[in-house]
């Protein structure tokens, strides 16, 4: 572990939120293995923030994530629990057992343990059982050679390990065994069963002692990002895992992100019924005991009213499939969590939701230009009053039209532009077309625009060198017309793929959630739960239903008006 850094431990609970972890992994390893030039600029982003360094029992260096993800039965498809630095753990222990203590005999292992049947039993008859492993994914397979990476097929990705490329903790995974990704039968689809599910001991004690392996190695652990799927029984997970941090680890900041996947069909009833329900469900109890919430998904609307997925400009995505929808909110939240995973002037999780949550607002939004669109040669200023305002960004939190939204306090990262092109190009005596060209920094550029767009908004920016990593197994989302960095070009289409972009993200908190928050508050208030007993039989009464509808409201409130404003 590097000194100094302030540890962040990452939880992932469901599927999508494997989905949006897959991405969001594969693009830290990216920038990790990313080549370094004698004269690159020092690393701006400290890895150690969510990396583990350890050793294999063979003596290799290891350096894996700092994770721990809880999934169902059957979603691992080739990847193995134990992961594959370490060996095989089942194996391992058999050996273990019989070599007996210090890598004695049999006899030495039975005197040790009397009350085990003696090593002679393996006399008895012996039954073999064998389960066939599961083939690995073309698209995983094809990753491997220069040409596959053009011709796989992204429709073949089924599950998250499909297309994961960095190697995991033998402590990461951890299943849940008794209910099943795939199939009609046994799925954990309402929020009660989820909460259930931690009030086991069996999986209680498992994310217990997972936890306390990880906390107890850092230095400085600055607290929990928890990314969770919102839509189905993991936001019950979520509701007691985050009620189980604040109470063993008060003081540390919990940031959950709760995902949703993309825009769902008036064809499932039952299924929107249960959205709706788990998402109410999730964001209420997982605001109680978060430091910072925000809901993250390409759809327009957190209730029952289907809507368009969003769009972006120089992006090409099918929102049917969660590959390409996780990578769209996995590039956002590498983009907004940068402020507490930086070497110098960190600003600590707690301290980025002290600016966003005050007055009760604990829920924010998401917004992202994806990529930031940036001509050959144009300057930063040029390219933020092309821009426009904060309605520019494309909304990534179910919010409907941002048109006059006010706004209390946001957060603001812009990442992957040249330090050549952060100030303006023009020459000296030419009439400035905006403050912005005056300034004489990028970061001046950047706080002076944010305080023209919102200047009674508390704000923080931050501008980095760095770009976004969007090699493969990254989806092939990008219009032609981009270069091989992520500029927009005018001319013929380069020839070749785009490897990184620039972006800006944005947390937001802001009037737009009143309308939010009060449209699923409504869209509850209409429905009959007693039409749906089977979630109410998974472990939720009509008077949680009553409690969670006057949650809600209170939580719209919070943002109606002016309120909170700063003078």
């Amino acid at each position: 572990m590097a000194g100094g850094a302030r540890e962040v431990l990452t939880l992932q609970l469901g599927h999508f939120a494997g989905f949006v972890g897959a991405h969001w992994w594969n693009q830290q390893d990216a920038a990790l293995c990313a080549p370094s030039e004698a004269d690159a600029p020092p690393a701006e982003l400290c890895p150690d923030v969510l990396y583990r360094a350890g050793r294999t029992p063979h003596g290799r260096e290891t350096y894996t994530p700092r994770l721990i993800l809880m999934d169902l039965k059957g979603s691992l498809s080739s990847l193995k629990q134990e992961g594959g630095l370490y060996g095989d753990a089942q194996l391992d222990a058999a050996i273990a057992w019989y070599r007996g203590p210090q890598g004695g005999s049999p006899r030495t292992r039975e005197a040790a343990l009397p009350n085990l049947p003696p090593f002679s039993c393996r006399q008895g008859k012996l039954t073999t059982h064998k389960e066939e492993l599961c083939p690995k994914n073309p698209y995983l397979q094809d990753l491997r050679s220069a040409e596959g990476v053009l011709s796989s097929d992204e429709s073949s990705i089924r599950v998250w390990s499909d297309f994961l490329r960095v190697h995991l903790h033998p402590r990461s995974i951890c299943m849940i065994q008794k209910y099943n990704h795939d199939g009609e039968a046994g799925r954990l689809e309402a929020f009660g069963q989820g909460e259930s599910v931690l009030k086991e001991p069996r999986y209680l004690e498992e994310l217990e002692d997972r936890l306390h392996f990880y906390v107890e190695e850092c230095d400085y652990l600055q607290g929990f990002q928890i990314l969770c799927d919102l839509h189905n029984g993991f936001s019950g997970v979520g509701a007691k895992a985050t009620e189980l941090l604040q109470d063993e680890y008060s003081g540390r900041g919990i940031i959950t992100w709760g995902l949703l996947p993309g825009p769902y069909s008036l064809g499932e009833p039952r299924k929107n019924i249960y959205r709706l329900l788990n998402t109410a469900f999730g964001l209420v109890h997982m605001s109680a005991h978060s430091s910072l919430v925000c809901p993250l998904s390409l759809g327009r609307s957190l209730g029952l009213r289907p809507e368009p997925p969003v769009t972006f400009p120089h992006l090409h995505y099918d929102a049917t499939l969660p590959f390409h929808c996780a990578a769209v909110l996995a590039t956002a939240l590498d983009t907004v969590t940068v402020p507490y995973r930086l070497h110098s002037s960190p600003v600590s999780m707690a301290h980025l939701a002290d600016l966003l949550n005050f007055s009760g607002k604990k829920v924010v939004t998401a917004a992202a230009t994806i990529p930031f669109p940036l001509v050959p040669g144009q300057s930063l200023p040029d390219a933020l009053v092309q821009l426009g305002g904060p309605t520019a960004w494309t909304p990534l939190s179910a919010c409907r039209d941002p048109c006059g939204t006010r706004f209390f306090a946001q957060s603001v990262v812009l990442r992957g532009l040249d330090g050549a092109c952060h100030t303006s190009r023009l020459a000296p005596g030419t009439p400035l077309p905006s403050p912005l060209h005056a300034c004489g920094t990028g970061e001046d550029v950047l706080a002076q625009y944010l305080q023209q767009q919102e200047p009674r908004v508390r704000s923080s920016a931050h501008l980095l060198l760095a770009p976004c990593k969007v090699a493969p197994p990254y989806p092939r989302l990008f219009s032609p017309s981009l270069s091989q960095h992520g500029l927009v070009l005018d001319g013929s289409p380069p020839g070749a793929a785009v490897e990184s972009i620039p972006v800006l993200g944005a947390l937001c908190s802001s009037s737009t959630l009143s309308r939010t928050l009060g449209d699923l508050a409504r869209d509850l208030s209409t429905l009959d739960v007693r039409r749906w007993a089977s979630f109410l039989d998974a472990g939720v009464e009509q008077a949680d239903v009553e409690e969670a509808l006057e949650a809600l409201g209170s939580l719209a409130r919070c943002y109606g008006g002016g309120d909170g404003l700063a003078d």
